[in-house]
């Protein structure tokens, strides 16, 4: 049996959907072929090379496309759609890019031998989108990377200075800024919150900064106190900035999956997020959920984790515990087993 990968997307910047692949691959590269543009294509160059150089690159093979796209001629194909944001909240998106996709999906899904998912959430989506057989969706969650666990006190000093953290108390923020990950709400909640808890406790959000739009709908004259933000955070400095934090809070209003949480927990950190959408599947009862849209909600959360050190403790050894459960290898071999199936039909 012979399996084409197509990794077009492996070539930009590193996200979520970059990382499954990336990961996924390694682990399945003696079983298959990764293929790929010869140089960097971006936009319609990228999806023109897909829909029509890749067809004539499979010789028969099975394709998988893990990157929520794939090329429609192709039926011999298992394709990874991550979550339905282009049909559910196309405003989020680039007009062209939303518009390619509501077009493209709906047409590929019914096509292709399987789909797979990575919640029981993004599969609820997908049916309400394409006309295809619910068996034929498979619900593969996203990994947690072994870098993230428990650090030494050393390390987590180390990285504050390097990254000029105020304090070695903090709550930590942490994903790309960008509307649906609520930012605004957060830093209402902090608001209300931060003269209750210790002075030396400091909201800290990690992200690329200075993009008008994360603060489009925040109606703050200037910040809460006791917030700093990071700026961008190098992938290597991730694993010691989620274990040095006291709380990690990650209350977005909608995720397909939602990796940021279940690197904390596997961190070892006490985790607070929102009780939408594929969230309380990655954290079931190893962390505190609560309503998005409440910032009474989200600041009563807060108040709960940073006053209580049992529950925090509790969270803690809850949330090793279920990180266990999202390894990669068995994610890699899951995967495997739906494309010999595919490939056998």
């Amino acid at each position: 049996m012979s399996v084409v990968v197509n990794t077009r997307t492996l070539s930009a910047k590193l996200t979520g959907v970059q990382r499954y692949t990336q990961e996924i691959v390694n682990r399945l590269a003696h079983r298959v072929e990764l293929v790929a543009p010869q140089s960097h294509l971006e936009g319609v160059a990228g999806h023109a090379w897909e829909q029509f150089v890749l067809p004539t690159l499979l010789r028969g093979r099975l394709l998988w496309s893990p990157s929520n796209t794939g090329p429609l001629m192709v039926s011999h194909q298992v394709i990874t759609v991550h979550d339905a944001v282009p049909f559910d909240h196309p405003e989020w998106l680039n007009p062209i890019f939303a518009g390619w996709y509501r077009f493209l999906l709906p047409r590929l899904i019914p096509r292709v031998r399987r789909i797979i998912t990575v919640s029981e959430f993004s599969k609820t989506r997908i049916l309400e989108h394409a006309q295809v057989d619910p068996a034929r969706i498979i619900v593969i969650p996203n990994g947690v990377d072994s870098r993230f666990r428990p650090h030494k006190d050393q390390e987590h000093l180390n990285l504050i200075k390097r990254l000029g953290i105020p304090s070695c108390h903090y709550v930590l923020s942490l994903g790309s800024l960008e509307p649906r990950k609520n930012l605004d709400r957060l830093l209402k909640a902090w608001e209300l919150l931060c003269e209750e808890v210790p002075e030396d406790i400091w909201l800290v959000v990690a992200g690329a900064k200075g993009k008008a739009q994360i603060f489009r709908d925040v109606f703050f004259e200037k910040l809460p106190p006791r917030v700093y933000f990071t700026g961008h955070v190098p992938d290597e400095y991730l694993p010691a900035l989620y274990s040095a934090a006291l709380v990690f809070v990650y209350v977005s209003v909608y995720e397909g999956f939602g990796i940021p949480p279940l690197e904390a927990m596997a961190s070892g950190t006490p985790t607070l997020t929102s009780n939408q959408t594929a969230l309380p599947e990655v954290v079931g009862d190893a962390g505190l959920t609560v309503n998005p849209f409440s910032v009474d909600a989200i600041a009563e959360g807060l108040r709960k984790l940073i006053g209580d050190s049992a529950l925090r403790q509790t969270l803690r050894q809850k949330g090793l515990e279920r990180s266990l459960q999202f390894g990669w290898d068995s994610i890699a071999e899951r995967t495997w087993t739906v494309l010999r199936e595919a490939a056998s039909e």
